[in-house]
């Protein structure tokens, strides 16, 4: 299914919630933010990010630098918050995992799309439309039913804008920064992964069957390791819990 890449829109106030890991159902997303003033368990816009900003006018001048590198030179959709959010399911969805288990498919994988981490997740850059398809692709795939803390953030999503290459110097560390930041397009958008890439042999771009694959690989991966170094849960009488 090739997807369909309409023009940037204009944020909404529904746009507040992502889905959840393997797409089912809403769950906050760590990077989202919700529309202003709607009260919501995600992060709050807090401080501005510029961290060596030498005050308010110096803030917005950096804030406007970041809309402007996204809208003028991605054609991405902004929020118009601060700080600023792009929104997903407009030119493109989101695969978020953990940061170790987004470094080994990198490893694994040399060619992706755009590549951001925030937080200690990654966040792979994927074609619009492509959250929807993950809970059916990981049934096909053979990882249904299993614990991979693999998020597709789709259409009504929103995810902290990284950090522009020219401006990183103007957010504080821990900051959302890019790996593999994205390129001015020039097309409709073929860099990112998407259905419509499957078993082709070129292209700019991994297909999603493979890409989703193998990030549930090494999803699995790290939540095996860290059940064998994290000490037994103990309950209120002491006892050790059951470990699933």
């Amino acid at each position: 299914m090739t997807p369909i890449v309409p023009s940037p829109r204009a944020p909404r106030p529904s746009d507040t919630s992502a889905p959840a890991p393997s797409g089912r159902g809403p769950a906050p997303d760590a990077g989202t933010r919700p529309a202003a003033g709607r009260a919501s368990g995600t992060e709050s816009a807090g401080p501005l990010p510029y961290g060596d900003a030498e005050g308010p006018a110096d803030s917005e001048e950096a804030a406007a630098a970041t809309e402007r590198w996204y809208e003028d030179g991605l054609g991405w959709a902004t929020d118009g918050g601060r700080p600023p959010a792009l929104l997903t399911g407009v030119r493109f969805d989101v695969l978020e995992l953990p940061a170790a288990a987004g470094r080994a498919v990198l490893r694994r994988f040399g060619r992706t799309g755009p590549v951001a981490v925030a937080r200690g997740r990654m966040r792979l850059f994927v074609a619009a439309g492509s959250a929807e398809e993950l809970p059916a692709l990981l049934d096909w795939l053979e990882w249904g039913g299993i614990a991979l803390d693999l998020v597709g953030i789709g259409a009504g999503g929103r995810i902290t804008a990284p950090a522009p290459p020219r401006l990183s110097h103007r957010f504080p560390p821990g900051a959302a920064f890019w790996l593999r930041p994205p390129e001015p397009p020039r097309g409709p958008d073929p860099f990112l992964p998407g259905l419509a890439d499957f078993g082709s042999r070129g292209g700019d771009a991994p297909d999603l069957v493979r890409l989703v694959d193998m990030a549930a690989t090494e999803c699995h991966r790290v939540r095996l390791r860290r059940s064998r170094v994290l000490p037994p849960a103990v309950g209120p009488s002491s006892q050790p819990l059951a470990r699933s």
